[in-house]
């Protein structure tokens, strides 16, 4: 873990309330890190409706699949999370870590591995010892607490600087349901469905296909619209639980992701799900800016967002931010490499409010002071216009810097 937090931390962390129908438990079992916590055990006293969206990785982790089998029941009593080892490109120890660690939870809470849900996290393709869980699970579930969700965000990070944690409140039918979320990634970031770990719990009475829908919907926009580097992990998993507990207070079940009664949830889940994926890029390795890329113009929202990635991904583009260079050039360059139909001709940039292009060349009002004083900003809005049609995207993204190198290049030793 980086010594120093990222300059673009938060500058405070909001009060995570407890959350009725879910307690969790941190642990040092030494799966990696000295001196820390590295285990998550969430546990759900009563069944909970269940949805996730997965990396689409061709070479996903063991872990990734032992919760999409587990997944089409629909139901979670428990979630381990390890920090540490992605158990991934593990092989048949990879499947045997699952299952111990599946059934240890099962033991532990009472319920079947059916109900149980894994995700791991660090070094790829060193085998992972599950008989590590297998030891602190028990305890862990009778010390589970619901006030800890800061002490869960702190026990999944790897080389995250800080813990990233989000809550949000809505109403369903007059009664006020609160949304809880906790994420990890700081490298490896370009979620496609991320290392990126991400778990949201509600005490809403949703049943899971209309939380599945709701959570597929809300991807695109959020986590799937950050990058860090371009690199899709093995691992990225994102999860959702609704305990239900909402009931108590007479929220009518929902069981459809079309009924109105949602709008103020979705907007809030949909927020949560901004908030955390930002603060993934807030955290991106050695990052020192963060870099907004609005796309409009293009041919789709599609054909929009794919340039707004190949800016985003562009190490050109990146190191140029890095530097406080208002190198527009690079963004050109990016723009003409998508594979997206674009208009040499038609093309306008801007960085902040200063447009710097326009028409296919340079403004003829470029001040060169006054771009280069955007550059200098912590945060920094781009802006291209195709000039071709009405699609629309945005893409959240950072600097790349010497310490992004630094830290990747020794992070096994």
């Amino acid at each position: 873990m980086s010594a120093a937090v990222s300059p673009l931390a938060p500058k405070s962390y909001p009060d995570m309330p407890a959350l009725r129908g879910v307690r969790m438990a941190t642990a040092a079992a030494g799966i990696k890190y000295k001196n820390r916590t590295d285990v998550l055990l969430m546990v759900f006293d009563k069944p909970a409706s269940v949805a996730g969206v997965f990396t689409k990785s061709r070479c996903p982790s063991a872990p990734v699949d032992f919760c999409r089998a587990n997944l089409a029941g629909g139901v979670a009593r428990a979630v381990v999370v390890n920090s540490g080892n992605a158990n991934a490109f593990t092989g048949v120890k990879g499947k045997a870590a699952t299952e111990l660690t599946g059934k240890s939870a099962a033991e532990a809470v009472g319920c079947s591995t059916s109900e149980v849900f894994l995700a791991s996290t660090g070094v790829i393709g060193e085998p992972l010892d599950a008989t590590k869980f297998a030891g602190v699970l028990g305890q862990m579930n009778t010390d589970a607490q619901g006030d800890f969700w800061q002490e869960a965000a702190k026990a999944i990070m790897t080389t995250d600087t800080y813990p990233k944690v989000a809550t949000r409140t809505a109403e369903i039918g007059g009664v006020t349901v609160t949304i809880n979320g906790i994420a990890k990634g700081a490298g490896m970031i370009a979620p496609d469905m991320a290392t990126m770990l991400s778990f949201v719990v509600t005490d809403a009475d949703i049943a899971a296909p209309a939380l599945q829908s709701l959570l597929a919907a809300g991807v695109g926009p959020t986590f799937n619209s950050v990058t860090v580097d371009s690199d899709t992990s093995t691992s990225d998993t994102l999860m959702l639980f609704a305990t239900g507990a909402a009931s108590a207070d007479g929220q009518a079940r929902i069981e459809s992701a079309e009924d109105p009664k949602l709008a103020s949830f979705r907007a809030a889940l949909n927020a949560l799900l901004k908030d955390l994926a930002l603060q993934v890029v807030r955290d991106g390795e050695g990052a020192r800016k963060m870099v907004e890329i609005t796309v409009t113009g293009a041919e789709s929202d599609a054909a929009a967002k794919k340039i707004a990635l190949s800016i985003a991904n562009s190490p050109l583009v990146k190191t140029a931010v890095a530097g406080e260079d208002a190198n527009w050039g690079r963004v050109v360059m990016a723009v003409g490499k998508s594979g997206e139909l674009a208009d040499r001709d038609r093309l306008a940039i801007w960085f902040g409010n200063v447009r710097v292009a326009v028409n296919g060349e340079r403004d003829p009002a470029y001040s060169e002071a006054e771009a280069s004083a955007v550059m200098k900003n912590e945060d920094i809005p781009v802006k291209v216009d195709i000039g071709l049609g009405d699609g629309t995207a945005t893409v959240w993204t950072c600097d790349l810097t010497k310490e992004y190198v630094e830290i990747n290049g020794d992070y096994r030793s």
